[in-house]
C-alpha cells in the first residue's frame, strides 16, 4: 500500500467519529476545553485510527451541548461580537453560513487574518482546533470536515483575546533561539494565576515590560522554516520549565500552536501567513513569561532513545489529550527537521501527565 493510501485510510474513521460529537460544544463539565476534535485528529495523522473509538468512548462523558443561539452575526457585527463566549453558538452559525458561500480555503485565510491578533485566545485552543480541522480538509473534503472547521473558528473568535502590543515595535535581528532570551517574565510575586491559562495571559496588561515582545524575533525566511525555528524554541521552553501538570500543560500550548498554523499555512495568502506567524510568536512568549522561568534546558537535550511508534504507543496508553496532541506535533516536527529536543519533550510529556 503506497502512503497516500495509508493516509487515506487512516483517517477513515474520522467523519463517522466528527458526527458523533456534532452536538458537543467547546466546553467540559469541568470547565474546560473540548479537545476531544483534536485529538481524535491527531490520532488519525498518527496513524492509529484503531485507537480513536476507545478514547472518544471515554472522553465523551465530560462533554456538554452547545448553548442556545442568542443573535445573528451579520455584516461588520462581527467585530463587535468577538471574545464574547456566551455567543460561541452565534459564531457556529456565522461560520457555517460562510462555509456554504464559499471555498473553506477563502474563509479560512480571510478569518486568520482578523482572528490572528488573537491567537492566545483560550490558551491557543480556538487556532489549534482551527489547524486540526484544516489538515483533515486538506486530506479530504467532507460535509462533516467543513463543518468541524466552521466550529473550530467559532471557538476561536468566541474566545477571542489579545496580548499587550507596543505599536510602534519593530522587528529585531534576532532569530527565535536567541529572541526568547530577550524575553521578560513577570516575577513570581507578580503572576496572578486564577485557574486558568488565560487569566494569567490577561495579567500580561499590568506588565508593561512584555509588549515589545511581539517584535523581538526576526521571522523572516521561508515561512516552513521559520515555523520550525519557532517549534524547536518552545520545545526548549517546554523542557525548561514543564516540572509538573499544569507546567506541561501550559507549555505544550506552545508548540502545539505553532503546529496548527503549520498545517493552516498551505492555505493562507503569504501575507496573513506572516501576521499569524507574528502573533503565534507573542503567544508563546506570552505563556513563557507568564509562566516560566528560563528560556531553554540548562543542559543539552539527549534523544528520548524510543522509536516514534514507541512514543505513540504510549501516548495512546497514557491516554490524556495534551500527550497526545503534543506527541503527534513533536513526532511531526522532528521528522521535518531532527532535532533531539522533540522526543525528548514528547517522551517527558507522556511521563508527566499520567492520568
Amino acid at each position: 500500500m503506497c502512503r497516500e493510501e495509508q493516509r487515506l485510510r487512516s483517517y477513515e474513521i474520522l467523519d463517522e467519529a466528527l458526527e458523533s460529537i456534532t452536538d458537543a460544544g467547546p466546553d467540559l463539565r469541568n470547565g474546560l476545553t473540548n479537545h476531544a476534535p483534536m485529538a481524535i485528529e491527531a490520532l488519525c495523522a498518527l496513524g492509529r485510527p484503531d485507537a480513536v473509538r476507545p478514547w472518544l468512548d471515554r472522553y465523551r462523558q465530560e462533554m456538554l451541548p452547545w448553548p442556545a443561539r442568542r443573535e445573528r452575526i451579520e455584516g461588520e457585527a462581527w467585530r463587535a461580537a468577538l471574545g464574547q463566549a456566551e455567543r460561541t453558538s452565534d459564531w457556529r452559525a456565522c461560520f457555517h453560513d460562510q462555509l456554504q458561500d464559499a471555498p473553506w480555503q477563502r474563509v479560512l485565510d480571510r478569518w486568520t487574518r482578523r482572528l490572528a491578533p488573537g491567537i492566545c485566545a483560550s490558551a491557543m485552543h480556538g487556532v489549534i482546533r482551527v489547524g486540526h480541522a484544516a489538515r483533515a480538509l486538506a486530506n479530504q473534503e467532507t460535509p462533516v470536515r467543513i463543518a468541524e472547521l466552521a466550529d473550530a473558528l467559532a471557538s476561536w473568535a468566541a474566545t477571542y483575546q489579545v496580548l499587550p502590543t507596543h505599536p510602534a515595535a519593530r522587528p529585531a535581528a534576532l532569530r527565535p533561539a536567541q529572541a526568547i532570551r530577550q524575553v521578560p517574565v513577570v516575577p513570581p510575586d507578580r503572576r496572578r494565576f486564577t485557574g486558568t491559562i488565560t487569566s494569567s495571559l490577561a495579567a500580561l496588561d499590568e506588565f508593561p515590560a512584555f509588549a515589545p515582545v511581539i517584535a523581538l524575533a526576526d521571522l523572516e525566511g521561508d515561512p516552513a522554516a521559520v515555523l520550525s525555528e519557532l517549534t524547536e524554541t518552545f520545545a526548549r521552553v517546554y523542557l525548561a520549565n514543564a516540572r509538573d501538570v499544569l507546567g506541561a500543560i501550559v507549555f505544550v500550548h506552545g508548540v502545539t500552536s505553532v503546529a496548527a498554523l503549520r498545517s493552516m499555512l498551505p492555505h493562507l495568502d503569504p501575507e496573513t501567513a506572516r501576521r499569524a506567524t507574528r502573533y503565534t510568536w507573542q503567544a508563546g512568549c506570552a505563556l513563557y513569561a507568564a509562566f516560566g522561568e528560563r528560556p531553554a534546558p540548562a543542559a543539552a537535550e539527549e534523544g528520548a532513545g524510543e522509536s516514534s511508534e514507541t512514543l505513540t504507543d504510549r501516548a495512546i496508553a497514557n491516554g490524556d489529550e495534551h500527550a497526545i496532541k503534543f506527541t503527534e506535533a513533536c513526532l511531526r516536527e522532528h521528522a521535518l527537521r531532527p532535532s533531539a529536543v522533540y522526543p525528548s519533550a514528547a517522551r517527558h510529556a507522556i511521563e508527566v501527565l499520567k492520568p
